[in-house]
């Protein structure tokens, strides 16, 4: 059975990185309805200039930021995770969050 988790996380190596961002997008994706919540009724009282120039600035750089520092941060975690089973940790990551997904009837 080791070595399964071997040859997985051998394959899937060269593209953790890779997959770190697919998994940081998959979670905003399913998660960003919530943060757009928040932001939204904090910006509810201000002028709809401001309530647009903030949402811009929320998908463009915040959004963005989550991604580009949030992905190596899931990188780093998962890294704590030994070696032969990283590979299935990122497949058992994804599938949690598509666990989830359904579970917010968002599926």
């Amino acid at each position: 059975m080791n070595e399964l988790f071997s040859a997985l996380s051998r394959a899937l190596s060269p593209y953790y990185t890779e997959m770190s961002i697919m998994l940081m997008a998959t979670i905003l994706v399913v998660y960003g309805d919530i943060i757009n919540g928040h932001v939204k009724r904090i910006l509810a009282p201000y002028h709809f200039i401001i309530r647009i120039s903030l949402f811009v600035v929320l998908c463009a750089f915040g959004y963005g930021a989550l991604t580009l520092y949030g992905a190596p941060f899931l990188k780093h975690v998962l890294a704590y995770v030994p070696w032969q089973y990283q590979g299935s940790a990122y497949i058992a990551s994804f599938m949690l969050i598509g666990f989830l997904a359904e579970r917010r009837r968002y599926i």
